[in-house]
């Protein structure tokens, strides 16, 4: 139950980076393999990282929030079918091509929705801000106290590529100051999907896990972001081939994996009473 980190988030953030050119290197989980794109391997970190005056190599999408996936209503998102045995009028509505980049993405989103959460795990997809807050609530509690939080770049000079891809580039970031512990009972990261309008995929990790907000300071154009940080506390029963481990040259309960969220994720704090 404790690998399905690995076969929920990691995917996601490989979907996530989907027209990024890729590597030939891959990770399995389950019976499935993944292919890893350069990026998505910038974003682990060991605990002890976590120190003001620290660099790291980090990737952050440098896109244009006007150029992200449409925000559409709960009523909006309803009207649209999001099912995979709508795929085809899916593509005819949002004008894909069956086969292209689009197309694939749009396919590989409904089937990591659609797929059977393990036991124990808690995982859903969210087409509209008042269905994810209704979800969140359900699986934490109507009376929780949340605190939504996010990584937020300042100063950075966005990259217009005429495509609105923004991929931007790895940069050496340094940690400003002391980074901050949310503290929090549980926590569930909500992960933006490959779409043409926006959806997230929402997932409560399981096992100890601390929270961070870390200041970062880029090389160049990197400018100054404010990151959030999760950090796994239990790796025991993870995968042996989880690329966490190859990045930071670790093995399944040797250490706590690390890992910043995206631009434009959500991390959903449930506070202490």
């Amino acid at each position: 139950m404790a690998a399905s980190w690995t076969r929920i988030l990691l995917p996601a953030l490989l979907l996530a980076l989907l027209l990024i050119p890729r590597t030939t290197a891959t990770a399995s989980d389950h019976g499935r393999r993944e292919t890893i794109d350069p990026p998505s391997v910038s974003i682990f970190f060991n605990i002890d990282d976590l120190k003001p005056g620290n660099r790291m190599p980090i990737y952050f999408s440098n896109k244009k929030p006007s150029n992200s996936p449409h925000l559409l209503s709960k009523q909006e998102s309803d009207s649209i079918p999001f099912s995979s045995s709508h795929l085809e009028s899916l593509l005819e509505l949002f004008s894909f091509s069956r086969g292209s980049a689009h197309a694939r993405a749009v396919e590989s989103t409904l089937t990591l929705c659609e797929l059977e959460p393990m036991a124990g795990e808690t995982k859903f997809c969210a087409t509209s801000l008042e269905s994810m807050l209704d979800s969140v609530r359900s699986s934490f509690g109507d009376q929780t106290q949340l605190r939504a939080l996010a990584t937020t770049t300042h100063s950075a000079r966005p990259v217009d590529d005429g495509l609105g891809s923004g991929l931007g580039s790895v940069r050496n970031y340094t940690i400003l100051k002391e980074p901050e512990q949310i503290l929090t009972r549980k926590v569930m990261g909500c992960h933006t999907m490959p779409y043409p309008y926006l959806v997230y995929y929402c997932h409560r990790p399981t096992g100890e896990t601390k929270l961070f907000r870390v200041l970062l300071g880029g090389e160049g154009d990197g400018g100054v972001v404010e990151a959030v940080a999760l950090c796994h506390m239990d790796t025991s029963k993870w995968d042996r081939d989880n690329p966490s481990f190859r990045v930071l040259k670790m093995v399944p309960g040797e250490g706590p994996v690390c890992h910043f969220f995206p631009r434009f994720d959500i991390v959903w704090a449930a506070l202490p009473v």
